[in-house]
Formats: structure tokens, sequence, C-alpha cells
């Protein structure tokens, strides 16, 4: 099968095109070259700013289009125009960030979407955008691709070749042992999927021409459970998990970017990693055990742009001088 890759050198497309090559499949990647440039020698590379120009896609004819970084629905426009019905399957990675604050835990797949006010699609991607932009990329592609577009919502993806290092920073922080700021609320959901996973789950999809729109989510789980979990398989003797008062930890300027997986504010927001993946289960999603992932993510780069440890270490002091109220 030829496989088109819009990305697919970068974490989540990385990992979907290792599958791709794994599985056979003759695949062509597209991508601006700054970054995995030197991966996946067997397969094309055509270099591209898929917000500039996609003409290197002319003549082309392939058997399936995975769509890894489009943001805004334009960018699923544009290609849909490039191709011009040379496409194939259409597969769109999307995000569990389409959905409205679900009213209640396992929501599934029909549960109801963002939207924006009335007027211009905004051209910036933030935390208000983000969620409501991908619901209109969505769109577009089913307008632009039809009925047999495949849809991907994951939650938070981890596993090897992160950026980001969300998942990975607790891993090493952790494994560094110790006295560990762990922010509340612990109670809070957090939903994971392996990227290795997903990518599996993707490829049987294309092989199986699979349509609809798919939860590609672990189980959900309690924040507190995330980190213990972490800490039983890699946390040295003595290591302890202090937990510390959100209001406390916002007061002292921290946030989601700096303690990563921390949801802070509305409970609301946190609902979200409670999405059923049973239709993705029952589709064939098979997961590994997270111990599994939580070994592989060790084994990463140091992460350091987070919270440093001179200033984890601040708060906990400060913390544990707090006069108890």
């Amino acid at each position: 099968m030829r496989v088109l890759m819009i990305g697919g050198t970068r974490f989540v497309g990385r990992h979907i095109t290792q599958a791709a090559l794994a599985a056979g499949h003759e695949v062509t990647l597209v991508h601006r070259g700054r970054s995995g440039a030197d991966l996946f020698p067997e397969a094309t590379h055509l270099h591209a700013d898929r917000n500039e120009d996609l003409s290197v896609l002319a003549g082309g004819r392939w058997d399936a289009t995975i769509d890894v970084n489009a943001y805004r629905p334009g960018q699923v426009t544009a290609l849909a125009q490039a191709l011009q019905g040379n496409g194939g399957h259409y597969i769109y990675i999307s995000t569990v960030s389409v959905y409205e604050p679900p009213p209640h835990p396992e929501y599934s797949e029909d549960s109801p979407l963002r939207t924006l006010p009335a007027g211009e699609v905004p051209d910036v991607v933030d935390n208000q955008t983000y969620g409501p932009l991908k619901v209109l990329c969505e769109q577009a592609a089913l307008e632009h691709f039809g009925p047999s577009t495949l849809i991907i919502r994951p939650t938070y993806v981890i596993g090897p070749h992160d950026h980001t290092g969300r998942f990975t920073y607790w891993v090493q922080r952790i494994a560094r042992g110790g006295g560990v700021l762990a922010p509340g609320h612990p109670d809070r959901a957090i939903q994971l999927i392996d990227a290795r996973d997903q990518a599996a789950f993707i490829m049987a999809s294309v092989a199986a021409g699979r349509a609809g729109t798919f939860h590609t989510v672990g189980p959900s789980m309690p924040f507190s459970r995330m980190l213990e979990q972490i800490a039983e398989t890699v946390a040295p003797a003595g290591t302890e998990l202090t937990w510390v008062d959100p209001q406390f930890l916002l007061d002292a300027g921290q946030d989601g970017d700096s303690l990563p997986l921390w949801y802070a504010g509305d409970e609301d927001d946190a609902r979200t990693n409670t999405a059923s993946p049973a239709a993705a289960l029952n589709a064939g999603l098979v997961l590994r055990p997270l111990a599994d992932s939580i070994i592989d993510v060790g084994r990463a780069e140091p992460v350091t742009q987070f919270i440093s440890p001179e200033e984890e270490s601040r708060l906990l002091a400060q913390w544990a001088a707090k006069p108890a109220s």
C-alpha cells in the first residue's frame, strides 16, 4: 500500500511512520526537513511547508493519507486541493480536546463538541482555540474526503521520542528519588496512550479501510495513581510523594506549564480524561502495560523545560514550614 504521511518525523507521526514501514508499506513523507530529516531513508521525503506550497504532491497517487499536523481547517482544505482526489483513504489525527466538558465519565465519541463564536475563524492556536479548531478540521476532513474518513481522537500521548516531555518529566523526576512535589488535586483524572499502540491501531485501521471516529485512549485513572505507578516502577528506596495544595502552588506561580499533566483549575477540564476506549478496543486497539511505557520513557534524554530541582526543593521547604490551618 502507498501511504502518504503529512508530517511523520516527529513523535506521534514518527511512530506511525515506523509502523507503516514495518508493515511493508511504501511511505512518502511530506515535511519541512527541520526535524527528523535523517530518519527513514527507505521512505520518500518531499520537503514542503503545508502552509505555503504543496505542489510537491502534484502527480502523485496514494492509497492512504495520514494527516498528523493539521491544526486549522484551511490546512485540511489546502491538502485536499493539492491532492485532487489522489490521496485515497484519509486519516486525521485529532484530539479529545474537541469535546465540551463531558457530562459523565466513559463518554463516547458522539459527546457534544466545542464550538467557536460566530465570525472569522481565528488563525492563532492556543488553549482556548485548539479544541474548537480541531473540530473544524474534522468537519473539513469529512467535507473534502468524504464518509470514508477515519478520525483519531487521542488523549495524552506518551512514549519514546516525546518532544513535549510531559510524561517523561514525571518518570525522570521520580526516578531521581527523594521528596517529590506532587501537585494536588490527586483524584483528578488522567488518561494516557502509548504512541506505539496508537500507531499500530491506525495502521491496522488503514489496512482494514476503517472509517469513523475512535478514542485512542488508555484507561482513565486518578493523577495520584499515575504517579504511584511510576514510583512502583522506577523509584529508588526512600522516595516520597508530597502532595501540595493547588492554591499554594498557584500563588507561587506554578501551573501546568511547570508541573506537566496537572489540572490546577476547573475540574471540567480534567473530565476530558475520562473518554471511553470501548469503540477502539472493539476495533482492535491493544494497550501495553503502563509500566512498559514508563521503562522505555526513562531512557530518554533529560527533560529540563519544567520546574527546576532548586525551585522544587524551595517550594517543598516552604510547604513543610507552612503553619497548619
